[in-house]
């Protein structure tokens, strides 16, 4: 049995949510939800989450998991958002979930930014095993360990559906950055290699897409294992390990740090809880790092 997957695209961010359901049950799990989040307004909004409400509601899905690939440096994950508002809709509250290897990434990062310790122990309900195999309804799905981009990296083989988070982009998009803390070019080429070992007729669907601009395309949500084996502009079938980790590091040595980076994982490796306001208020505070001249400090 194969599930329904509907496919939601973040623009601003260039991410893809996607809400996957038990077509027999109405059972169904959210993976990589978006929080909005206004730079320029200081504002952070609930557009898109309450989009996939919308989704939820009109099918009658029963939310049994939110689910993270990994601690996103891009976007405001929406996991807790989400939770919370379905068990005023709906009674229930689904468990916000993630591979087990988020301690590292909590570790990295609590130090960073001075976060307490009580709210990395409350942040995710449930930390999933390399190769654990869950239900959604009457569909088997099994949890796959795909590091290099990140540490912590997970994926969701649910069918022949597999939701890759930042392990594989689309062909002409290729492959994530790997200079993250504990990112690894090396490593990531092993799990591409994972990923296009697949049966050639699985669906890989992407956390993110940035078409390129002489494409033609809109954003697409996914393309088979055999499609990547022969399009993908990074990791290709015959790429070799040192032309691709050679071309990686390179690559990211250029390139500039996600806009949203410090905002995100401030909030991501609580699994979606925003900051405690000082004061009380509708206000929270997250820490930006600033590099100045030693006679400042």
């Amino acid at each position: 049995m194969e599930p329904i997957v509907h496919s939601v695209f973040e623009r601003q961010t260039g991410t893809w949510q996607y809400i996957v359901a038990c077509p027999n049950t109405c059972e169904a799990v959210i993976i990589d939800p978006v929080l909005n989040l206004d730079l320029a307004e200081l504002n952070i909004s609930t557009t898109s989450a309450d989009e996939l409400l919308e989704i939820v509601a009109s099918n009658k899905y029963n939310i049994i998991r939110l689910l993270e690939t990994h601690a996103h440096a891009d976007h405001l994950t929406a996991a807790f958002y989400l939770q919370q508002r379905l068990l005023e809709l709906s009674r229930s509250k689904p468990p916000v979930s993630t591979g087990r290897r988020i301690k590292l990434v909590q570790e990295t990062f609590s130090k960073k930014n001075n976060i307490p310790q009580k709210e990395l122990y409350e942040a995710f309900d449930y930390l999933l095993d390399d190769d654990e195999d869950f239900d959604i309804g009457k569909i088997s799905a099994r949890v796959l360990h795909l590091p290099g981009h990140t540490s912590d990296h997970s994926g969701y083989m649910i069918g022949s559906n597999v939701f890759t988070g930042d392990s594989i982009f689309n062909p002409d998009v290729g492959s994530a950055r790997c200079d993250f803390p504990n990112g690894d070019a090396s490593v990531l080429y092993k799990t591409m290699q994972t990923l296009l070992a697949l049966p050639p007729h699985f669906k890989l669907y992407t956390g993110h897409d940035y078409p390129p601009q002489d494409s033609g395309r809109g954003p697409t949500p996914f393309v088979t294992v055999e499609q990547q084996l022969v399009k993908n502009k990074h990791f290709k079938k015959g790429t070799q390990e040192n032309e691709f980790v050679s071309w990686r590091r390179e690559r990211d040595e250029v390139l500039n740090e996600p806009q949203l980076l410090h905002q995100a994982l401030q909030v991501n490796v609580r699994g979606g809880r925003l900051p405690r306001s000082p004061d009380g208020s509708q206000r929270t505070f997250l820490q930006v790092p600033f590099q100045v001249p030693r006679s400042l400090v």
